[in-house]
């Protein structure tokens, strides 16, 4: 049997754990929350549900990867007792390796066709109304968004092809690294613009009133905490086995716990930082910064073409950007390629050669739905909104139920806690908070439970 490749560095297995889990949650969806919700008041709710369940959960996935040396195909089947049907879940999360990548190859192509048009200079001069028709009209075009959708396979497969140390390993690092200096240089341009003192006053003042209360005075505290549990919980891409995957390649140096902190750190500096770009900029120029999912799109290439240099700026962001898309897309990727190849036991590049054309159609449905087939409503969503609906609303929260019981519950039914906490405390570092067993086994799936509840009372109310 070959044997199993291994990360270079630990350096290389936190940047790529962490590329895994930056992405779009944290430079998008992160500041609007915080925006929506009242600022740093909302940040300090979000931050505790990252402690409490967030990191004991990747603790638990990447243990699984670790002890069993496999991806999520065949990982439960390695470690579950005899006659148990832990190892049914492999299969649902592969799927939803799958479906993340069907939506967020298409978004990871617009960021690299806005980079292109925002450094040639198509938006300078556009006023607010400009910027939407530009944006509408990027979107009802589906040839230049397939030629761009497949750059994005090509270069992820492409990277992927050459194995995990001189492909995903050293191409995550770089792109980690570019994304963390150019974070910090936008982060220092958007403080020292004229007026940005309020939008830093706003996202680091906590304001307990803007927590508690809407605009029109409407009390949503329940809401609002239900909003950071769910943003604490899907910024780290748990539950489809994306975590394990990185566990599987590491050696038995250092205690799991401690490296799950590192990756936690790093994930909740990206979405930090990339709020001190947004919410000083927005203030700068009069823009609110609860704008929803246009912020990127339309919000944002407004307040750059209102800066000055702001061409410039511009390109530098959406290049950060895509940097932060491609982290994610060649991460999920090696996830799909280990499954084949422990699966079926087939070679990477025939594993990669049949997931570059399987990916790309099974990303055309998601492309199409934002034009040709815009008339294809599943539950009431468009095509890209109901396969995110799949994944963030239904395969994360229940897998992550699923990585926790099986580490948690008796090893009589499942892997059990005592073996969990054997692989976890295996080397130097944080040891994992074993007296907390009782809350991990009961508390935090309720908690988790309540999530995948109020998403489809949230989506269908």
């Amino acid at each position: 049997m070959k044997e199993r490749e291994t990360f270079a560095s630990r350096l290389g297995f936190v940047l790529i754990s962490a590329g895994c889990a930056i992405g779009l949650g944290n430079v998008w969806r992160f500041p609007y929350i915080v925006g929506q919700y009242g600022g740093a008041a909302f940040v300090l709710i979000y931050l505790l549900f990252l402690i409490l369940m967030g990191l004991p959960i990747m603790a638990m996935e990447f243990a699984v990867g670790r002890a069993s040396r496999k991806s999520i195909t065949v990982s439960f089947q390695a470690l579950e007792p005899k006659g148990t049907k832990w190892h049914w879940y492999g299969w649902f999360g592969m799927a939803g390796n799958y479906l993340l990548m069907m939506f967020y190859t298409t978004i990871a192509g617009w960021l690299l066709m806005y980079f292109f048009k925002i450094a040639a200079g198509q938006f300078e001069g556009l006023d607010k109304t400009g910027v939407e028709r530009a944006y509408g009209n990027m979107v009802a075009e589906p040839v230049i968004q397939i030629i761009f959708m497949a750059i994005v396979v090509v270069l992820g497969m492409l990277i992927c092809s050459r194995g995990l140390r001189n492909g995903v390993e050293k191409a995550n690092k770089f792109m980690m690294l570019c994304l963390l200096a150019l974070l910090v240089v936008l982060a220092v341009r958007a403080l020292t613009l004229p007026g940005a003192g309020a939008g830093l006053e706003f996202y680091l003042v906590p304001n307990f009133d803007n927590l508690i209360y809407d605009a029109n005075g409407r009390f949503r505290l329940g809401e609002a905490i239900y909003a950071a549990m769910g943003q604490a919980f899907f910024t780290l891409s748990l539950g489809i086995g994306a975590m394990a995957i990185f566990g599987s390649y590491i050696d038995k140096d250092r205690r799991l716990f401690g490296e799950t902190v590192s990756v936690g750190i790093l994930d909740t500096c990206v979405a930090f930082v990339s709020g001190l770009i947004i919410f000083p900029s927005a203030f700068a120029f009069d823009v609110k910064p609860d704008a929803g999912p246009n912020l990127i799109f339309v919000t944002l290439p407004n307040i750059f073409n209102a800066m000055p240099g702001g061409r410039v700026w511009g390109a530098l962001f959406f290049v950060f950007l895509f940097f932060a898309a491609l982290s994610t897309v060649t991460a999920v990727f090696e996830n799909i390629l280990a499954c084949w190849m422990d699966r079926w036991g087939i070679s990477r590049n025939r594993a990669v050669g049949a997931n570059l054309v399987l990916i790309f159609l099974l990303s055309l449905p998601c492309l199409l739905g934002n034009n040709l087939w815009s008339g294809i409503q599943i539950l009431g969503m468009g095509i890209m909104d109901f396969e995110d609906f799949l994944v963030s609303n239904n395969l994360l929260p229940l897998g992550s139920v699923i990585y926790l019981l099986f580490c948690c519950v008796s090893k009589k039914y499942a892997w059990g806690f005592d073996n969990f906490l054997a692989e976890a405390d295996q080397g130097k570092g944080i040891r994992f908070p074993a007296k907390l067993r009782l809350y991990f086994t009961v508390v935090v799936p309720i908690i988790v439970l309540i999530i995948f509840i109020m998403g489809y009372i949230e989506k269908f109310a």
